[in-house]
């Protein structure tokens, strides 16, 4: 019986108007909904449950520019409404509408890395390759 390999990233990178301006060692994703329960007079036990709306909240580690993105003066604490690709071999992973929300720098002589990047997502859109 052969093993199926679980797909990996091969590319993870922030994208500003189909523009590369970073590319990305690591990254983790949670999504929450919230949900509300439907209470009836007389019952003991929610009736049903509403889904609510989701949140992504995505943790970036070790962010390096682009050389272009170096020679147009990025600024990562001005990025605005900008997205995240993540490449696996079947499919590309696409958060888009995002917004920083915590920016961790450690600094290093001659470097131009960002340490740790939270980001809220608006969207998450899945695409086959």
């Amino acid at each position: 019986m052969a093993v199926k390999a679980i797909p990996t990233s091969s590319d993870i990178y922030l994208e500003i108007n189909g523009r590369k301006v970073a590319v990305v060692q690591s990254y983790t994703a949670q999504t929450t909904k919230s949900s509300t329960a439907v209470e009836a007079f007389g019952e003991s036990e929610p009736v049903a449950a509403i889904p609510g709306q989701y949140q992504h909240l995505v943790e970036l580690t070790r962010i390096y520019a682009t050389d272009e993105a170096l020679a147009d003066g990025i600024d990562f604490y001005g990025l605005e409404d900008f997205s995240l690709v993540i490449c696996k071999p079947d499919r590309r992973v696409i958060y888009s509408g995002c917004q920083w929300s915590k920016i961790g720098e450690t600094g290093n002589l001659g470097t131009s890395v960002l340490e740790k990047i939270t980001l809220v997502a608006a969207r998450r859109m899945e695409t086959s390759l």
